[in-house]
């Protein structure tokens, strides 16, 4: 059974720095696209970053450029999605998937998606 799990959201402050884990079971992540998207309240599916590490494809929203950091673990299965210098508008609930095909392009649209987690919430608030 195929899964990703999500963790490491919570409460942090402005400036702050959070690392969210996607936990994969069932398949191997770096065999496949692996994308973070995350949702507002409010605000359409956005995809933030992709990562396809058989081909090392690392790929970043232009807005959340040089603040967020994906990365995997191959031993643990686990990608992550470090972000930094929080903001408020990075509040939403983020979650990973896998894409449906093995490439990250159209990923920013949060679409295309095999299969996701039930997302961990990222609250940025002072």
């Amino acid at each position: 059974q195929v899964q990703l799990v999500e963790s490491g959201g919570g409460l942090a402050q402005p400036g702050g720095s959070l690392r969210l884990s996607c936990a994969a079971s069932g398949f191997v992540a770096d065999n496949s696209a692996i994308t973070w998207f995350r949702q507002a309240p409010g605000k359409d599916r956005e995809g933030v970053a992709c990562t396809y590490r058989r081909y090392n494809g690392i790929y970043y929203k232009d807005s959340v450029a040089n603040r967020f950091t994906i990365s995997s673990d191959r031993a643990k299965n686990t990608v992550y999605l470090q972000i930094n210098s929080l903001r408020p508008d990075d509040t939403a609930v983020y979650f990973c998937a896998r894409r449906k095909d093995p490439f990250c392009a159209g990923y920013t649209s949060g679409n295309d998606l095999a299969f996701w987690g039930n997302g961990t919430l990222v609250t940025v608030s002072s």
